[in-house]
């Protein structure tokens, strides 16, 4: 996947458009879609600046955060549950809705395993 577009030829994109030119032909002059033209406006206009949004990464398994307590003392208190268990307890108990592989990054992330072994069987 290619990588954002340089902050430098995102102010010249603006800087044209702004300097009595429509967006779409700073577009054109500088070899961008219109649509990205058009966005990097927006941004500019609301914000001040045109800067790439970060990319990559997780950014949504975080919600599961505010029930970090809850989920830590229930892996303390069961280690034997499974990360389905752990979800439906979590959707019942807490009425939070979350993926399988959110729960997974969470425990991860707080360096717990569900690996099943001899002793917990």
């Amino acid at each position: 996947m290619p990588g954002a577009y340089s902050e430098d030829l995102r102010s010249r994109v603006i800087e044209a458009a702004t300097n009595g030119g429509s967006i779409r032909s700073a577009a054109r002059r500088f070899k961008v879609s219109a649509s990205s033209a058009i966005k990097w406006m927006q941004q500019f206009r609301e914000t001040g600046s045109a800067v790439a949004k970060p990319t990559g990464g997780d950014r949504r398994s975080q919600r599961i955060g505010e029930h970090a307590e809850w989920l830590l003392a229930l892996a303390a208190a069961e280690p034997d549950l499974t990360l389905t268990e752990v979800k439906r307890r979590l959707l019942a108990e807490k009425q939070f809705a979350a993926g399988l592989g959110t729960v997974w990054r969470f425990f991860q992330r707080h360096g717990i395993s569900f690996k099943k072994n001899a002793l917990r069987l």
